[in-house]
């Protein structure tokens, strides 16, 4: 019975052509061995799986072939190749790093290096993961890294380049490795499945490069993992059953159930999902990633950026056609928030219900929105057409005209508006946008009001959004400690969509709100771009504890209550204990 090789290894590329998703990268190596131009210290660096020490070995056996083809390939007849194909060839030698990385296992290796290749022209020395090497081996290696043998080629290879030290890669050219591409992957895996005799669907395949992330050896090793499972047919059904990943129909599922603002079917969805095993936390990123999906495939210059396969891709297209921009970049923000609030939330289930109920009620916002302004607009209308004739008659006595009559706030003894001791006797902060208009601003026709009133800013936001901006205004205030100590310490609790509060502890406090919450107030609108947000402070109430009195204390109260206990005292010569 022929013994089973793996896929990673029986598909392991021998030529410099074979090597998948590397292109530059390959041809500025032929084109080094073409011109002769080989450097004698060489630094191979990237992701796991993309090919490093691949190209390393293929690199070693084609400056050693005997007989080099036309396009300066490997012969693979004469007996340097033919050794390098059997392992056992004595002018290539490969250290594993991650084992071998003491100062005595590198002072063997530079030991090595002064013996000549007795086959071929060049001794290949190939150091995996160069980057575990100790500092004491870094340094035993420099002199002869910088200086070796005119025969000798060093060729490190790493995942992790800012590990190594600097000196080490000043003394090397380095070749940065990049991640395969999906549509890499699903080509080669293509090819192997046909060698194979194995039919296999290209979503199945995009699901394996999706999952192998970018490195072939992980996309072969789950590609055996299939086959093994399903025999010589793949569907893609069976590849997310197997590799246990959740199926993109839900979140197609999702995306039309927010659109239509089916709050009850997107919770079902959830439900389901986690029946089946899947953590709330890799529902909400993968949820993420799909409406990044949908919002590059609107845009046929952004298309290209979603790495998918050709049917999936089409699917996308024809759900972005259904999804409005301004929608899109609204619900990448909630999930974005749910994203980070989910890692510190305690009911994380709830956390994520709360994200997909605000998704469902983009779509209503617009609605609800024309009926605020409807109502505005239905409220101002009497007002507004009101003082067109008051410059005709004057003397004529109307609602909005009263005030403007009275001589009050003409008076220079009204405090100006900055002044806080009034606003301290206010039981809330709440009405701070209405004291914009001042004793002397009354004093000005009013006829501007229905107008001031029709140009307030209504810009909608969420809560999330209310405290950025809450906290954005601390640097406003530095130079007033107390205020800025409350501004960090309390936090803002959500009344309605437009009405928040906040508790103190004592009274100071709470006048201390008042002489800076307008300033600070009108910042936070300023901010939101809204200015019916409105701000209520309360005093938080304290039971009265019970206090242990000494018995002094207590005879003080006591006599207190009743003045004879003192005479009594005396009388009868006691003492307080």
């Amino acid at each position: 019975m022929e013994n089973y090789i793996v896929s990673a290894r029986k598909y392991r590329p021998t030529t410099f052509e074979s090597v998948v998703g590397q292109q530059a990268l390959t041809q500025t190596l032929r084109n080094a061995i073409r011109t002769n131009h080989l450097a004698h210290a060489y630094l191979f660096c990237g992701p796991r799986g993309v090919g490093k020490t691949t190209c390393a070995r293929i690199f070693a056996k084609t400056i050693n072939c005997l007989n080099p083809t036309a396009e300066h390939d490997a012969c693979n007849q004469c007996e340097s190749c033919v050794a390098f194909n059997e392992q056992r060839s004595f002018n290539i030698h490969e250290v594993d790093a991650a084992s071998n990385n003491s100062v005595e296992d590198i002072r063997s290796l530079i030991d090595q290096v002064r013996i000549p290749p007795q086959l071929g022209k060049y001794s290949v020395y190939i150091i995996d993961e160069v980057h575990m090497l100790s500092q004491g081996a870094f340094n035993a290696l420099l002199k002869t890294l910088e200086e070796p043998p005119s025969y000798a080629i060093f060729i490190l290879a790493t995942t992790e380049k800012h590990k190594v030290l600097p000196t080490i890669l000043s003394r090397c050219q380095v070749y940065d490795f990049s991640r395969i591409t999906v549509a890499d992957t699903i080509h080669h895996l293509q090819y192997v499945a046909k060698q194979e005799g194995i039919i296999a669907s290209e979503e199945a395949l995009n699901v394996v490069a999706q999952k192998a992330d970018g490195g072939m050896r992980d996309a072969l090793s789950i590609f055996d993992q299939l086959v093994s499972f399903c025999g010589t047919q793949i569907s893609y059904e069976q590849a997310i059953e197997v590799l246990n990943v959740l199926n993109t129909d839900y979140y197609f599922r999702l995306v039309d159930a927010a659109l239509a603002g089916h709050v009850s079917e997107a919770l079902l969805l959830l439900n389901e999902v986690l029946t089946k095993g899947f953590d709330a936390g890799n529902f909400v990123t993968g949820f993420a990633q799909h409406l990044r999906d949908v919002l590059v495939s609107k845009d046929a210059a952004t298309v290209q950026l979603l790495e998918t396969s050709d049917a999936i891709r089409q699917h996308y297209q024809e759900q972005a056609q259904r999804c409005a921009a301004k929608w899109l970049f609204n619900a990448l923000d909630i999930v974005n928030t749910c994203d980070i609030n989910y890692r510190t939330a305690k009911n994380k289930r709830l956390t994520v219900e709360l994200a997909l109920v605000k998704l469902c009620r983009l779509t209503e916002a617009p609605a609800q929105e024309v009926q605020r302004v409807q109502n505005t607009g239905a409220q101002t209308a009497t007002p507004a057409a009101q003082p067109a004739p008051r410059p005709a008659t004057a003397p004529q006595p109307t609602a909005v005209v009263q005030p403007t009559v009275a001589p009050k706030p003409a008076t220079p003894t009204v405090p100006p508006p900055p002044k806080p001791t009034s606003l301290g006797a206010m039981p809330s902060l709440g009405n701070l946008g209405k004291l914009s208009v001042t004793p002397q601003a009354a004093a000005q026709p009013t006829a501007t009001t229905p107008a001031t009133e029709q140009q307030k800013r209504n810009n909608p936001f969420t809560f999330d959004q209310l405290k950025s901006a809450w906290a954005g205004q601390i640097k406003h205030f530095e130079k007033e400690e107390r205020f800025k100590a409350m501004l960090t310490t309390y936090e803002l609790v959500q009344d309605s969509d437009t009405k928040f509060h906040i508790t103190v502890d004592n009274q100071l406090q709470k006048k201390e709100f008042a002489k800076f919450g307008k300033a600070l107030m009108d910042r936070v609108r300023d901010a939101l771009q809204n200015d019916y947000i409105q701000l209520r402070v309360e005093v938080a109430e304290y039971v009265a504890t019970q206090v242990a009195y000494t018995s002094t204390e207590k005879y003080k109260i006591l006599n207190q209550l009743n003045p004879h206990l003192e005479e009594m005292r005396q009388r009868m010569n006691l003492q307080i204990e």
